[in-house]
């Protein structure tokens, strides 16, 4: 059972100032306490992580990360696999928004960051919980995400 997600998310940073934070792989343990084990070492085309998420799900997802595809400031695509395998790419691109203290014409610099995945299980007990219920998946699949970028925004705020 394939889960599948295509989610953007607008922040009110300039894009290379995003991608120095979001390729900054020593902090993902510190931004992210769900990410339990994580062995990058940096954001390069090549580079193969190892990773374990816990969810808040009587489970742990055991999997690794390799980086196929890096286009600085712009693109990354990463093929997955383990406990889960497939693929996820996240894309970002100039996004200027609206300042409302300044004049009406006056825009703000921004970016918009799209991630798309698609991910099934592997682990034969996890495809078991995904064919019996998908719903408990996809909140542990979404709450990785929302709580990702959450927290994300959390530390470029700090």
């Amino acid at each position: 059972m394939l889960l599948r997600s295509d989610r953007s998310f607008r922040f009110d940073r300039p894009r290379a100032e995003m991608w120095d934070a979001f390729t900054e792989v020593g902090r993902y343990r510190r931004w992210w306490p769900w990410l339990a084990d994580f062995d990058g070492t940096s954001f390069a085309e090549g580079e193969r992580w190892s990773c374990e998420v816990s969810p808040p799900l009587p489970y742990r997802l055991t999997f690794s990360v390799t980086l196929t595809e890096v286009v600085p400031t712009e693109f990354v695509r990463a093929e997955v696999d383990g406990d889960i395998e497939g693929w996820a790419e996240l894309s970002a691109v100039d996004a200027p928004g609206k300042v409302a203290a300044e004049a009406p014409a006056a825009e703000a610099p921004g970016c918009e960051l799209r991630l798309r995945s698609a991910l099934s299980p592997h682990n034969p007990v996890l495809k078991v919980v995904t064919l019996s219920a998908r719903p408990v998946a996809r909140f542990g699949h979404d709450w990785v995400l929302d709580s990702g970028v959450r927290q994300f925004r959390r530390h470029l705020s700090g």
